[in-house]
């Protein structure tokens, strides 16, 4: 049997065939075959099952995991030199940014958008709570919205308690399957509880003192919203450490720096101290805003990264 994997924990994995879902586990060697993966199966998988006892038919035993189309991998925070993915075979990825309660770090964006165009997956920056901000923190917004689309990713603006932005919010998840990250207490479970109230994700309070979020969400895990329509809510992520991606390919997934790559007086540019680079001539004169280029430059001082 064929089934799409709509939640791992780590030893179980709810399987979703046709309209049944089932609670497999994977077979010892499929474990051991010198992945450097926390997890060899990931929220997204399509895999073949078989069913493991007839007395019980909604219990499985996962026996083959089919090719990703892309993936979003993140370091693993649990497991030294070992890397976690987060979901497989995403239409898009959906970061949710917030300026304030807790304020989401450009850094946290820009990592993950390089994660995501690394396997040229779509994304899309939603800035959530805009009913809690004031003047200075409108205009910011629209400051980085401004610099994100010049980049070419799409960005909107909602309130998770506004039924219309939820509506707006839907309407970009159709057809898709759609991943949502962000810090704990940005609101992705309040948004996707908005979305279907039957889900009901835990939502968890925001500290006034260090205005973070705590974490509610555990595992990665997938939610049908209508016809070929699913979210993947995933835990709340306070450092993205980035994996499988070469100090000398770093600058071709930020969008801005790609479009300049050829036009450096060294073809092996690291777009670091050489003379004649375009890429540092381009953030001078402010064609390149300066945060993106300085997450670049934290990127490849990354040792994980590196390797």
């Amino acid at each position: 049997m064929k089934g799409l994997v709509l939640k791992s924990t780590g030893s179980w994995y709810e399987v979703l065939h046709l309209d049944t879902t089932y609670l497999c586990r994977t077979r010892g060697k499929l474990k051991l075959k010198g992945y450097k993966t926390t997890n060899p199966i990931a929220v997204g998988d399509y895999v073949e099952f078989t069913i493991e006892d007839i007395t019980d038919e909604q219990t499985g035993v996962i026996t083959t995991i089919s090719p990703r189309k892309n993936y979003i991998i993140r370091k693993s925070i649990h497991k030294k030199g070992h890397s976690h993915i987060i979901a497989a075979n995403v239409d898009q990825a959906i970061i949710i940014a917030t300026l304030a309660f807790p304020r989401t770090s450009l850094g946290f964006i820009d990592r993950f958008t390089v994660a995501a165009e690394s396997f040229r997956i779509p994304v899309t920056i939603v800035f959530n709570k805009m009913d809690t901000l004031e003047d200075d923190g409108l205009a910011y917004t629209d400051e980085l919205i401004n610099l994100y689309e010049s980049i070419g990713f799409k960005c909107l603006k909602i309130s998770a308690f506004e039924q219309d932005d939820i509506t707006l919010f839907d309407k970009l998840l159709r057809d898709k399957i759609s991943l949502i990250a962000g810090h704990s207490g940005v609101g992705k479970s309040t948004i996707i509880n908005a979305l279907n109230p039957e889900i009901g994700q835990k939502i968890g309070k925001v500290s006034l003192s260090v205005e973070k979020g705590t974490h509610t969400t555990t595992f990665a895990q997938m939610f049908p919203l209508h016809n070929e329509t699913f979210i993947i809510d995933t835990p709340g992520i306070k450092e993205y450490g980035l994996v499988e991606i070469e100090e000398q390919e770093l600058s071709d997934y930020f969008p801005e720096m790609r479009a300049l790559i050829g036009q450096c007086k060294f073809h092996n540019c690291s777009h670091t101290h050489e003379p004649g680079c375009a890429i540092v001539e381009a953030t001078n004169t402010n064609k390149i805003a300066a945060s993106r280029y300085h997450s670049y430059l934290s990127m490849l001082e990354d040792d994980d990264n590196r390797r």
